[in-house]
């Protein structure tokens, strides 16, 4: 049992429940973790950054702000150093091995009782990774996807920030209020996402990262 007061687990999820029932959890087979709650992507940015040392995240693919596996690139851009486990009601084993090809340090059913959750996470904070046994993770993936998920890989965390929001249908001065930048800025992160992605429009971006569940569908109306 890991009895580290300097432990902290950060919970991300959008259901108060589910995270509360979680941490109840937690205090079980860590008894003397902190445990710090987000209800999305904004809250988890702001808990990361005031928090001194965070040991591991515990990340859901879906709550605001969080579309597919884009807040798991993001922190993984932004947090190389902070493992994050995917706690998810989706078992689909493609899922799961893209997760893991995404720098997922583990992935946790939302379904496994309290005993195996506890395993999964007391397995990754000694530094080991965790997926359900059953699932296996060098199955082969179609090559256009692991091509587009090596080129999301690359973008760096105002990037993947930015292409979140073309995916919502927001436009350049939108995005640029919201991170609080310049439309020049903006617009050369775009640049650079076209660039790295190997296409030639927003549109295409969206689309290309969607067809690995990074981001949601692209929207009619996105250019």
């Amino acid at each position: 049992m890991n009895k580290d007061p300097r432990t902290t687990i950060v919970i991300a999820d959008d259901h108060p429940l589910f995270r509360g029932a979680l941490r109840q959890a937690l205090g079980g087979f860590l008894e003397d973790a902190t445990v710090v709650e987000a209800g999305g992507l904004d809250e988890l940015v702001a808990v990361l950054a005031r928090e001194p040392s965070v040991d591991l995240v515990l990340l859901d693919l879906t709550m605001p702000g969080v579309q597919g596996y884009s807040g798991l690139i993001y922190l993984r851009a932004q947090h190389p150093d902070i493992p994050v486990v995917i706690v998810s009601a989706n078992e689909d084993p493609v899922v799961i091995r893209r997760a893991i090809g995404f720098g997922a340090s583990g992935f946790v059913p939302k379904s496994l009782d309290i005993g195996a959750i506890g395993e999964a996470i007391r397995a990754v904070l000694a530094g080991d990774a965790w997926t359900p046994p059953d699932v296996d993770l060098h199955a082969r993936e179609d090559d256009e996807a692991v091509e587009i998920s090596r080129r999301l890989a690359t973008l760096t965390p105002q990037q993947v920030r930015v292409l979140m929001m073309l995916s919502e249908g927001l436009l350049n001065k939108q995005i640029a209020y919201e991170l609080s930048v310049s439309e020049a800025t903006v617009k050369a992160h775009v640049s650079a996402i076209l660039q790295k992605l190997g296409v030639e429009s927003r549109t295409q971006a969206v689309i290309a990262a969607s067809k690995v569940g990074a981001t949601a569908k692209a929207p009619a109306s996105i250019e």
